[in-house]
């Protein structure tokens, strides 16, 4: 690695592994003799089981096993995949129906896990599942969001799951009813399929009489947890292991029917067996994104200053609570929902309803950059409706830095922020001043511009607290073990760069071990942006443990007090003494004096609160009104992550974040038919954002450090989604405004697009 100073960009370590593939992902690690598993779906959304012979199948050439739902239950496990739910409005709790990991007495989404074969050979477990006979009662299948319908769970009737509301509904009915103005807009979020690079996939196999499980998640602790209570298994008996990942993006941190059962099968056969998703199965089996309708209104009094927010929220929870479904579009949704402007009088609602699809769960930002779109969409209404611009809009009502700490009325506390700064930087770096004459060039080639604005917030979630243990080894290297896990973001370089920067250990010696619930006590995994600042700040604590312990060690060695010692973040000082050893020579001195009890170090550290990164997003498309084609021309963001370790790897954050903003807004789109049938599972018919779909990316750091850490840092993982969805869509409905079009929603394809400008050019004659 080139030599760099405290915040500079370090290109990333393991891409050199990456690149030129030497990766070390699930598929490729599996035990050479790992059996190969293949699950049976179902092919209809919505049956009671009428038939299920699996006997032809166990006779099968190569097949060791197959495993319905009664024989997990007949095996003692616990099949019941549990989700958290929310409190409803009169304070029961939401509806909570049986998800069994494989399906028992009924399917409810095509896709659904029904039989597991595990045989010699993926292909001879395929062919055993042609033998299977699976027949079905077809019942109507539901895919709206709305109450009705056939029921899919008994305890969900009208198929709602939960009613759910926070803030003072009195209130905001009041500030509503004296509101000198008020502005309304029902906005859409469409469902997206994650599609990460590498599909889900686990091997397991028995290990001195322990199970372990690898699979490619997000974090291996809460797997190890769930597994051993599916299984009655004491958490000793348990390894959960997760090499290098293709991206997560939330979809991976959820445990899946998949893992258990292919735990089941290496347990009960004791033989390696091995399991990967084929991209057609990915699509009908991973967890969704988005898939909500919201009503959004904004009152405001006489000077255009917001009084009161209130916004209406039906969401879509699939089949079955996923892990974290309910709370995805009511408790995270509600962190972030006044977003960065002054106003204390909120009412949130939200009902969610079971459909015949498969489950929606955590998507890049999970709840944080739906909440944004609907409030930012909603605030360039308003900037329409009321005659103002709406970058001015947005100033008029920020919160003050003055203000700070900041309690919001959703409970959630500020700790800094400076939104008019970022904002005016924003305008600059956009070249706001020329955005006129581009407006002019382009209609001068028959083409439609628009600029949109988003100034977005979002709450860094999941456990504040986390672990580190570093460890001095023989050979001179050093070795940090974290609690979180990469899914492709560079934590190996981060969190390499961070202990050099705070012990002048050369970062090449640095080895960073993650996902292996062995070799660290504990670890809240990745999700939420929590990763570098809780494991940055469970590094310090680290350090500081190091260098309690290395300085009475130190003392006599130098020949002072250990009171007299200091260390300046590259060696041991103390006046009167000309030894300055460094960490690794006092490692290397305390191994050779026989002191092991110096060369691993361990640690824990809880942050007291959240960091909320915030910035500006400004988009310009382009349309052709002759094919409806959208252009995302330019993108410039202004965010404030605080301090910064490695700008480089924030940057990147940030544009793979907008890429996804981007194809959600453009491209991405899920599509059921009446009768539950997925019609966008592949390629060709779902359109992941191109080369060409995703302009230069300007990206500018404006950082007003956190005081909620020492270290003044900010998370950012996350951050590019959440502005993108309401910078893309404001910038088309700019575009789009002129020409008579008052209600555009995501995705802006081609055709959708042309089909607006039609309609209202028929309705305008």
């Amino acid at each position: 690695m080139e030599k760099f100073g405290k915040s500079q960009p370090v290109k990333r370590v393991e891409d050199v592994r990456f690149l030129t593939g030497a990766g070390r992902y699930v598929d490729d690690i599996a035990p050479q003799d790992a059996l190969h598993a293949y699950f049976l779906r179902s092919p209809v959304a919505h049956g009671e089981i009428a038939e299920l012979d699996v006997e032809d199948a166990r006779g099968a050439d190569g097949v060791h096993l197959v495993v319905t739902c009664a024989d997990l239950e007949a095996a003692g496990i616990d099949i019941a995949m549990g989700g958290t739910v929310v409190k409803n409005r009169d304070g029961s709790n939401g509806a909570a129906p049986l998800r069994p990991m494989l399906a028992k007495d009924r399917v409810r989404f095509v896709g659904e896990a029904v039989v597991m074969i595990v045989a010699d050979s993926l292909g001879q477990a395929r062919d055993a599942a042609e033998l299977i006979l699976f027949d079905t009662n077809e019942l109507p299948a539901k895919v709206d969001v709305a109450p009705g319908g056939e029921t899919i769970h008994a305890e969900a009737p009208e198929n709602r799951a939960f009613d759910w509301g926070l803030g003072d509904e009195a209130a905001t009915e009041a500030a509503f009813a004296a509101a000198a103005r008020t502005v309304s807009l029902e906005v859409g979020d469409n469902r997206v399929i994650v599609n990460s690079m590498e599909p889900r996939g686990c091997w397991a196999q028995m290990e001195d009489g322990r199970l372990h499980l690898s699979y490619n998640g997000q974090g291996v602790w809460g797997m190890k947890d769930r597994l051993s209570k599916a299984f009655g298994l004491e958490a000793g008996a348990v390894r959960v292991t997760t090499p290098d990942v293709g991206g997560g993006f939330g979809m991976k941190a959820m445990a899946y029917p998949e893992y258990y059962a292919v735990a089941h099968a290496a347990r009960a056969l004791d033989r390696p067996v091995r399991w990967m998703s084929d991209r057609s199965e990915a699509m009908l089996s991973d967890n969704g994104g988005r898939d909500l309708v919201s009503v959004a209104e904004l009152a405001f009094d006489e000077t255009n200053k917001i009084t009161a927010y209130r916004v209406k929220t039906r969401c879509n929870l699939g089949a079955y609570n996923s892990q974290f479904g309910q709370p995805i579009q009511t408790q995270l949704f509600s962190r972030v929902l006044m977003g960065v402007y002054d106003v204390q009088t909120t009412w949130l609602q939200v009902e969610g309803y079971y459909t015949n699809t498969v489950q929606v769960d955590a998507y890049r930002g999970a709840g944080r950059p739906e909440a944004i779109y609907v409030l930012e969409r909603v605030m360039d209404r308003a900037a329409r409706e009321l005659g103002v611009d709406p970058w001015e809009l947005r100033r008029r009502n920020f919160i003050a830095p003055d203000k700070f700490p900041y309690k919001t009325a959703t409970g959630e506390t500020y700790d800094v922020g400076d939104f008019n700064k970022v904002l005016s930087r924003a305008g600059v770096e956009a070249d706001q001043t020329g955005y006129g004459a581009r407006v002019q060039a382009d209609a001068t080639r028959g083409l439609l511009r628009g600029q949109g604005l988003c100034y977005y917030i979002e709450s860094i979630l999941g456990d504040p607290s986390e672990g580190a243990k570093v460890a001095f080894n023989e050979d001179g290297t050093v070795t940090i073990f974290v609690g979180t896990q990469s899914n492709g973001q560079g934590h190996e370089t981060v969190y390499g760069q961070f202990l050099s920067d705070h012990t002048g250990i050369p970062a090449e010696r640095i080895t960073v071990v993650q996902g292996d619930s062995d070799l660290i006590k504990q670890g809240g995994g990745t999700g939420g942006s929590r990763s570098v600042t809780v494991q940055n700040n469970a590094t310090l604590a680290t350090v500081s443990t190091m260098i309690d312990a290395f300085t009475p060690y130190l003392a006599d060695k130098m020949g002072v007090e250990a009171a007299e010692i200091r260390f300046d973040d590259e060696t041991f000082r103390a006046p009167g003494s000309n030894l300055t050893p460094t960490f690794v020579e006092a490692a290397e001195m305390a191994r050779a004096d026989g002191r092991h009890d110096l060369l691993t170090h361990e640690a824990r550290a809880k942050l007291d609160a959240r960091s909320f990164p915030n910035g500006a997003h400004v988009a310009e498309v382009v349309i052709d009104p002759e094919t409806g084609v959208v252009t995302v021309d330019r993108y410039t963001v202004v965010d404030d992550f605080g301090n910064l370790i490695n700008p480089m790897l924030a940057e990147g954050q940030v544009h793979g974040g907008v890429a996804q903003g981007i194809g959600q807004a453009i491209t991405e789109h899920v599509v059921y038919d009446e009768d539950g049938q997925l019609l966008t599972a592949s390629f060709m018919d779902y359109a992941l954002p191109r080369a060409d779909d995703v302009p230069m990316i300007g990206f500018t750091s404006e950082p007003v450090p956190s005081t909620a850490n020492v270290m003044g840092m900010k998370g950012c993982g996350e951050a590019g989604t959440v502005g993108a969805l309401a910078a893309v869509a404001n910038a088309v409905q700019d575009a789009l405004w002129d020409r008579g079009v008052r209600q555009a929603d995501m995705p802006f394809t081609p055709l959708k697009v042309w089909e607006l400008l039609q309609d209202d050019a028929i309705a305008a004659e």
